[in-house]
C-alpha cells in the first residue's frame, strides 16, 4: 500500500508544481515574452478553472478506460504542455500551454482519486486523501525556491524544462508500476453523463461536503494569488525571503497534516472537521484584527500576513482529507464521475470565489480573512451534517 501511496503522490505534485514552480519569475516570464505582468498572473486561475471544468470530461473517461490508461495519458500531455511552454516565443503560445497542463492535471486528479476510492473506504480513505493532500505540500515549501534558483542561474525557460523532466520521470513510474484498480463493476460508457453530474449534485450530502474543499481551496488559492503583492510588494521582501515565508507555511503544513492523520485514527471524522472549522475561524479573526485593530507598522509587517494564514492553513490540513472521504464514499460504483464532479465544485468554486473576492475593492488581506470566514462556514456546516449520516450507498441513473 505505500508504494501505491507513493505512486499517487507523484501524480498529485502535478498541479501544485505546474502552480508554485514558476511563481517567483512570473516578471521574468512577462519581460521574456514582452507581455504585461498581469497576463502571466492570470495564468494561475486559468490553470485551476482549466482543472475544475475539465474533470467533468475527464471523470467518464476514467470510467470508461480505466485509471491506468488516463494517468498515463494525464502524464504525458502535462510534459508536452511543459514544453510548450518552455518554448513559448508568444504570449499566446504561453497561454496554451497552461490550458494545455491544466487540462492534463484533470487526467491525473481524476485517475489518483478513484483509485483511492477504489482500494480505501471511510478512515481509511480519509487517511489517504489527508496524506496526499498533505504531503503535496512539499512543493510550495521547496518549488518557489528551486523555481528561483533554476531561472537566476539558466534562465525563466528552466523551471518549464525542469517540469518536463519531472514528467518523463513519473511516466516511467506509472507505466512500471501503478496497477489497474477499477472495479468489474463500474458503469462504463462514454459521453458527457448528464444525469449521473445531476443526480449527485441532487445529494445534500455530497454539495455539503464537497463545498468544504471549495472554501479550502479558495483559501489557499486567494492566498497564493494575492502573496506576491503583499510580501513583496507592501512587506517589501525580497523574492528569495519571499520564496522562504511561502516555502515554511508549506513546511507547516506537512507537519500539521500528520497530527491531523493521527486525529482521523484516533478520534474520527468528525473531529476533524471541527477542529479545521475553528482554525479556518481563527485565521480569519486574526487576519481581520490585524488589518482593523493594528498600528500601521505592523499591519506592513510579512507576519501580520503569515501568521493567520499559517493558522488557517492548519484548518485546511484537517478538512480536505476528511472531507473528499465523506462526499465520495457513497458512489463506488461510479468513482471517476464522482471525483470529476467532486474535482469541478473544488476547483471551479475555488476560482470563482477567489476572483469574485480578489476583484472587490477591499484591501488584499481583508479578502483573505472573508474567503476564510467562509470556508470556516462551509465547515462547520459539514461538521454538523456529520450527525445524519447513515452511511447507505447511492444509485446512479446508468
Amino acid at each position: 500500500m505505500r508504494k501505491f501511496l507513493l505512486l499517487l503522490l507523484s501524480l498529485v505534485l502535478l498541479g501544485p508544481l505546474g502552480i508554485d514552480l514558476y511563481l517567483p519569475v512570473i516578471p521574468g516570464i512577462a519581460k521574456g515574452l514582452g507581455t504585461p505582468e498581469s497576463l502571466i498572473q492570470s495564468t494561475i486561475p486559468l490553470f485551476i478553472l482549466v482543472m475544475g471544468v475539465g474533470q467533468l470530461l475527464t471523470g467518464p473517461l476514467v470510467d470508461y478506460f480505466g485509471r491506468r490508461p488516463m494517468a498515463l495519458a494525464g502524464v504525458a500531455l502535462y510534459g508536452l504542455g511543459a514544453a510548450m511552454a518552455a518554448l513559448a516565443q508568444l504570449p499566446a503560445v504561453f497561454l496554451c500551454s497552461r490550458v494545455l497542463q491544466g487540462l492534463a492535471v484533470c487526467c491525473t486528479t481524476v485517475a489518483l482519486f478513484s483509485c483511492v476510492r477504489d482500494r480505501l473506504n471511510g478512515d481509511d480513505a480519509a487517511r489517504a486523501f489527508s496524506f496526499l493532500n498533505g504531503t503535496l505540500n512539499i512543493v510550495p515549501a521547496l518549488a518557489p525556491l528551486a523555481g528561483g534558483l533554476l531561472a537566476e542561474w539558466f534562465g525563466w525557460r528552466a523551471p518549464f524544462w525542469a517540469l518536463t523532466a519531472y514528467a518523463l520521470v513519473v511516466l516511467a513510474l506509472i507505466a512500471r508500476g501503478l496497477p489497474e484498480t477499477r472495479p468489474g463493476n463500474t458503469l462504463r460508457r462514454l459521453g458527457l453523463p448528464v444525469n449521473a453530474y445531476l443526480a449527485i449534485l441532487g445529494q445534500r450530502r455530497f454539495r455539503v461536503f464537497s463545498l468544504v474543499n471549495t472554501g479550502a481551496m479558495a483559501m489557499a488559492l486567494t492566498y497564493v494569488s494575492l502573496s506576491s503583492q503583499v510580501l513583496m510588494g507592501v512587506a517589501h521582501l525580497t523574492p528569495l525571503q519571499f520564496s522562504l515565508a511561502f516555502g515554511a507555511n508549506g513546511g507547516w503544513i506537512m507537519l500539521v497534516s500528520v497530527i491531523a492523520n493521527r486525529v482521523i485514527r484516533k478520534a474520527g471524522r468528525p473531529a476533524c472537521l471541527a477542529i479545521g472549522t475553528l482554525l479556518m475561524g481563527l485565521g480569519s479573526l486574526t487576519l481581520l484584527t490585524s488589518v482593523a485593530w493594528t498600528p500601521l507598522i505592523w499591519q506592513t509587517h510579512w507576519l501580520s500576513y503569515m501568521l493567520p494564514v499559517a493558522i488557517a492553513c492548519s484548518g485546511l490540513a484537517f478538512l480536505l482529507g476528511p472531507a473528499a472521504s465523506y462526499a465520495l464514499e457513497p458512489y463506488p460504483d461510479q468513482a471517476g464521475v464522482a471525483a470529476a464532479l467532486n474535482g469541478f465544485v473544488q476547483m471551479a468554486g475555488a476560482a470563482a470565489i477567489s476572483l469574485a473576492f480578489i476583484a472587490l475593492p477591499l484591501p488584499p488581506r481583508l479578502s483573505l480573512s472573508l474567503v476564510m470566514l467562509l470556508g470556516a462556514v462551509f465547515a462547520g456546516l459539514a461538521r454538523l451534517h456529520t450527525r445524519r449520516l447513515s452511511g447507505r450507498l447511492t444509485s446512479l441513473p446508468r
